[in-house]
């Protein structure tokens, strides 16, 4: 189910959270969970995650490797950034695994919320797709790209079009960068679209910035069909497990955090993605 929801829309998001949760079936008790309480290991951990890579590796660890550590891992599929992050702060799940730190400190501030990365896991590409263009130079003056409308998204996409040299951004701006830091535009015409729409979107523009999941749900191959596609080394929009401040240390978390950084899921990625989703395991920036 898609939802196109503004990340500062706070009330909209307070009822498509219900919705989402009854759509995807959640038995959660919203008021359950609270950060800290002793915790029932019997009870299955409830992961919220984008449906590919997060679910997909989260299922290959439900069916591959949990029951070995006695874990119960049930996977909870939202299709959009802002829902697993609310149904994490007010309990409806245990945790999520679908983001990266720079949009989870922009969410926690925006929204006055108290998700906290677990472990690093993977790492997706932001890449430029085209259904019209073949090469990166077939993108001309007076064409007009799709990025994100996220905060952070959006400064990433623009940030990856001003190191191919499509645009020119003001010196500094970051990952913050807006449509309004661009001091040179090169003649070209930018829509902004919530993240999970952009792909659908590709036929109708000459160009878009799709983030590396929502490109894979798209059959489209990162490696292979990006016009351009950012570099691995020293990015830092690693995907991670994360949770509601004070749940940290519950053990079922600890347990599936070792199982995500563990060599059986680093094969898996590899084999299974080639190169359009690269482990990226560790300890998240503070």
């Amino acid at each position: 189910m898609r939802k196109n929801v503004k990340l500062t829309a706070l009330a909209a998001t307070a009822t498509a959270l219900a919705l989402g949760l009854t759509a995807c079936g959640s038995s959660s008790d919203p008021s359950s969970t609270k950060a800290g309480a002793k915790t029932d290991e019997s009870k299955p951990l409830v992961i919220a995650a984008s449906p590919s890579p997060h679910a997909d590796i989260l299922n290959f660890v439900k069916d591959k490797l949990a029951a070995k550590e006695g874990l119960k891992l049930e996977v909870k599929e939202f299709t959009d950034y802002v829902l697993p992050n609310t149904a994490t702060e007010q309990g409806q799940v245990d945790g999520n695994y679908f983001q990266h730190k720079p949009y989870l400190d922009d969410f926690n501030k925006k929204n006055n919320t108290h998700i906290v990365p677990v472990a690093n896991v993977h790492l997706e590409p932001l890449g430029l797709y085209s259904k019209k263009a073949k090469a990166l130079g077939d993108i001309k003056a007076g064409q007009t790209i799709a990025v994100p409308n996220d905060t952070t998204n959006e400064g990433r996409a623009l940030q990856l079009l001003a190191a191919n040299n499509l645009i020119t951004l003001k010196e500094g701006v970051g990952t913050s960068a807006k449509l309004s830091d661009i001091t040179d535009k090169k003649g070209l015409e930018f829509k902004e679209l919530e993240a999970a729409t952009v792909p659908r979107a590709l036929g109708d523009v000459d160009a878009a910035v799709i983030n590396g999941n929502y490109a894979i749900e798209a059959d489209l191959s990162p490696a292979k069909d990006a016009l351009i596609l950012e570099k691995a080394e020293g990015n830092p929009y690693a995907n991670f497990l994360a949770v509601k401040d004070g749940n940290q240390d519950d053990p079922r978390i600890q347990k599936l955090a070792k199982l995500l950084n563990s060599d059986d899921v680093k094969k898996f990625i590899e084999e299974k993605y080639q190169g359009s989703v690269v482990p990226a395991f560790g300890t998240p920036a503070s």
